[in-house]
């Protein structure tokens, strides 16, 4: 069974920070990319940032220089570091991973978190 848990969303005022995770678990031989979204009510998934197994990093332009994305390989677990938080920001976050398995490489997608940024 392999997939993917993300947990640290909740409210918080504008100008504030959060930080989310991301669980890679079941039989996993590594974790290749790793992927934010996010969806906010009525518009369309949109791609947040993304990291290789290499540490490259990707970032949407509207939120370079306030998200980090990072890695813990030995956890097999994804962060994002959200700082600055606008209320524009307010969106389910789903996190999306290249997973290798004994069934090969495909993505997998979390169960989404809520984020909600007061103004």
């Amino acid at each position: 069974q392999v997939q993917l848990v993300e947990s640290g969303g909740g409210v918080v005022q504008a100008g504030g920070s959060l930080r989310l995770s991301c669980v890679a678990s079941g039989n996993i031989f590594s974790i290749y990319t790793m992927a934010w979204y996010r969806q906010a009510p009525g518009k369309q998934r949109e791609f947040v940032a993304s990291i290789t197994n290499d540490g490259n990093t990707n970032y949407a332009g509207s939120v370079k220089g306030r998200f980090a994305i990072s890695r813990d390989n030995a956890k097999n677990t994804g962060y994002l570091q959200m700082n600055s938080l606008k209320s524009e920001d307010t969106a389910v976050y789903y996190c999306n991973a290249n997973l290798w398995t004994a069934l090969g490489s495909r993505w997998y997608w979390g169960q989404g978190t809520q984020v909600t940024v007061s103004s």
